[in-house]
């Protein structure tokens, strides 16, 4: 792999993330990175932390390019979190759609989910991460609505900003899935073994439009 574990530093010789560099939790060693809490970013931010969020953005962005798929043969991802490429930091970067089709990208910084709902949301088909290439069946129920106080970084403007997100539905669930990547947990560690389709009474699938 091109990239090795640190707390702050990629040595990938400034190359762009393949899927082949991203952490896997099959091979042992990966695993035992990403299942590390990761640390708080310093601010202001520093040039690796900037070339990190910059790599992640990167990898987004080709994830809608199908000219890129195809070239890098990558696996197309939602969300990218600073573990997954080895940088044990509060870095993880969001690019999606919603039900309604709005586009939202988000590169976020030591992110703290201060409220969360009673009610959760559920993916009918289950979750994907690029960290787990084997097939794993369950749902996964999460808040349907959070509120979370983060900063975020604007690559338009070159700043840091400190804000508070009202998140719901898929737009939250992304979220809470790559906010788990910094607290060392997969989604399949909240798949329940015993009967990983059964729905809580309390939850309502996600409907996309």
């Amino acid at each position: 792999m091109l990239l090795y574990y640190s707390f702050g530093k990629i040595d990938n010789g400034d190359k762009m993330i393949l899927y082949e560099d991203i952490l896997k939790e099959e091979n042992k060693q990966d695993n035992e990175i990403l299942r590390l809490k990761a640390k708080a970013v310093e601010l202001p931010l520093k040039e690796e932390d900037l070339n990190t969020l910059s790599l992640i953005k990167e990898y987004l962005d080709n994830s809608y390019d199908e000219e890129a798929i195809k070239k890098y043969e990558l696996r197309p991802g939602v969300g990218l979190a600073a573990p997954q490429i080895g940088v044990s930091k509060k870095i993880f970067g969001i690019k999606v759609y919603d039900e309604n089709k709005v586009l939202h990208e988000y590169y976020v910084i030591n992110p703290k989910i201060i409220s969360e709902s009673v009610e959760t949301t559920y993916l009918p088909t289950g979750e994907g991460c690029l960290s787990v290439a084997r097939d794993v069946q369950g749902l996964i129920f999460r808040p349907k609505k959070i509120t979370v106080r983060t900063h975020l970084y604007n690559f338009e403007t070159k700043e840091t900003s400190k804000v508070v997100l009202k998140l719901k539905d898929y737009l939250a669930v992304v979220f809470q899935h790559e906010y788990d990547h910094l607290q060392g947990i997969l989604f399949i560690d909240r798949i329940n073994n015993e009967d990983p389709f059964g729905i809580p009474e309390n939850s309502s699938p996600i409907k996309m439009g």
